[in-house]
């Protein structure tokens, strides 16, 4: 067999795929685990938008290719609809979006679209792992902008080498953010276009928990500054906001050139989604806001977030995302050692910070999606085993 390629040796372990092992491995040992680490809605997809598949599924037109040239026009269409209703931003469907087969793949593409050895992409420390990933295999070299907890987790931007500004192109941004849950404002908005223009970069903000929101905060997008239509691309995804991970729907907005150029890297790699998901998509984005689901999540957030500062441990309470983030309550561990200890002694499953970056550590990422919770139960029994487990003492160190 021929040598794969070298780039393939740039991917680490996919964490994920550890944290799973690690799970089974309880399981496979009686344990009854309680899952709070991967970001998978554990609520099953709205009957509605089932029921809209199986009208669509049933229609011949959709079992052909999607020859449009961004996306099945309904989808789109609903889209921008979509963007109309929650952001009060008018996109134009046949120039400003195009549809994905979930938002993970239209951001590792846009840097294989964009990105030749020697150009730089700007990527957020903590982050999701796909911007760094792709950049580097894509043959870029990657600049990690370090977020802090002192700055609400945003990018200083004056901290940015200008040597390393003036050869980026791409800058990742993520908010609501994973794996912190922080928020962005719309004065950073303006201060990264600012950015990004003085320095000709393309601004990407992955709003993949646009709507996964409390408390009734809406969060601004980028592309509602005056600017951000010439300068940014927004990429959105169905998995967060409907419960449709399985489903492998997303679509970007924003910047013509930049919706142009990813959509000819896809032309030339996929085929686009079955048309009848497209449609039960736009039935999605226009006639559903996921109210259950959300009500839940803020349930078992109340659940969490006050049971955990109960015990000592001083955690803070996101503004949307499904997720906490929080410091390890035990100085003398790492991450991965408390996540280890917590799996070992509650029988409880978390994502060791570090996964993220090395910004990361010192942190563990606790998830509101709990398979088998129907009304916050699982969500209280992990906190009684947290309190049980003494891995936090009664003067835990505050959180983000």
């Amino acid at each position: 067999m021929p040598t794969r390629s070298q780039r393939l040796d740039l991917i680490p372990p996919y964490l994920f795929s550890e944290i799973s092992k690690i799970k089974a491995q309880a399981i496979a040992s009686g344990a009854d685990v309680i899952d709070l680490g991967i970001g998978d809605p554990d609520q099953p997809t709205p009957p509605q938008i089932i029921n809209a598949l199986e009208i669509s599924a049933r229609n011949p037109a959709t079992h052909r290719y999607d020859e449009s040239s961004a996306g099945w026009p309904v989808y789109l269409d609903a889209a921008a609809a979509f963007y109309k209703k929650h952001f009060q931003v008018d996109l134009d469907p046949s120039k400003n979006l195009l549809q994905l087969i979930g938002s993970k793949e239209g951001l590792a593409h846009l840097a294989w679209a964009y990105l030749d050895a020697g150009d730089v992409s700007i990527v957020p420390n903590p982050g999701y792992t796909v911007y760094k990933v792709n950049s580097l295999m894509a043959g870029a070299e990657v600049y990690e902008t370090p977020l802090k907890e002192q700055n609400g987790f945003l990018p200083q931007l004056q901290d940015i080498p200008t040597a390393i500004a003036k050869r980026a192109k791409l800058f990742y941004v993520c908010y609501p953010h994973n794996p912190t849950g922080a928020v962005a404002t719309e004065s950073f908005y303006r201060e990264l276009l600012q950015f990004c223009k003085e320095y000709d970069i393309l601004a990407v903000n992955d709003m993949a928990y646009a709507t996964v929101t409390y408390d009734g905060y809406n969060h601004p997008t980028i592309l509602q500054q005056p600017s951000g239509m010439d300068l940014a691309i927004e990429f959105h995804s169905l998995s967060k906001m409907y419960n449709m991970t399985g489903w492998r729907l997303g679509f970007a907005a924003g910047n013509p050139d930049a919706i142009s150029t990813l959509s000819k890297l896809k032309s030339n790699i996929d085929s686009k989604q079955f048309p009848a998901i497209a449609e039960a998509g736009a039935y999605a984005l226009e006639n559903l806001d996921n109210e259950e689901t959300m009500k839940l999540y803020h349930q078992r957030r109340n659940i969490l977030v006050d049971g955990l500062r109960k015990i000592g441990w001083n955690v803070s309470s996101p503004k949307a995302s499904f997720y906490i983030w929080a410091r390890v309550p035990q100085p003398n561990m790492t991450s991965a050692e408390f996540c280890g200890e917590l799996l070992k002694r509650a029988h409880i499953v978390a994502i060791p910070g570090n996964g993220y970056g090395t910004e990361g550590e010192g942190y563990v990422r606790l998830s509101l999606t709990i398979v088998g919770d129907k009304n916050g139960e699982r969500m209280q029994e992990a906190v009684d085993r947290i309190a049980k487990s003494g891995l936090v003492p009664q003067l835990a160190s505050s959180s983000s």
